[in-house]
């Protein structure tokens, strides 16, 4: 007699379930363009990424280039930018760890870093107040 009266309980609740998600809408295919300052805030975030490295200069050019004109312009800019100085970054670090001339690697690894920051600053100012920024000594690996 129990088992009767659950399954009884458990029709009504069924059918609410499927009421519902027939009315629930799945996200849009392809995510709405963005504002024009939101187009410049994530440009000028992918130069100022360049503080750690080349990761989200990557990961604003993959989630916001066909999003906004200006990103897509300038995260692929950072990036063609921070790439090769994090590639012979981590490669210098590496290096740092051979005994007796190490010491070299890791200044020139710091020294790096540095200029690749500061170069980061300057662009993303740039680009904050909506001036497009190519950097002078950029290998353009990303087309």
């Amino acid at each position: 007699m129990a088992h009767h009266q659950n399954s009884q309980n458990d029709r009504p609740r069924q059918y609410a379930r499927s009421e519902n998600s027939a009315r629930l809408k799945g996200s849009a295919a392809a995510a709405p363009p963005l504002t024009p300052a939101e187009d410049r805030r994530w440009a000028t975030l992918a130069h100022f990424g360049a503080l750690i490295g080349c990761f989200p200069a990557l990961a604003v050019y993959l989630v916001y280039r066909d999003r906004g004109p200006f990103t897509a312009q300038e995260s692929k800019e950072a990036l063609n930018f921070t790439l090769p100085v994090t590639a012979v970054m981590l490669a210098c670090y590496i290096l740092a760890l051979v005994p007796a001339i190490g010491w070299v690697f890791g200044i020139i690894a710091v020294l790096l870093w540095v200029f690749m920051t500061i170069s980061g600053l300057v662009a993303g100012i740039q680009c904050n107040k909506g001036r497009p920024y190519r950097y002078p000594m950029n290998l353009r690996l990303i087309h």
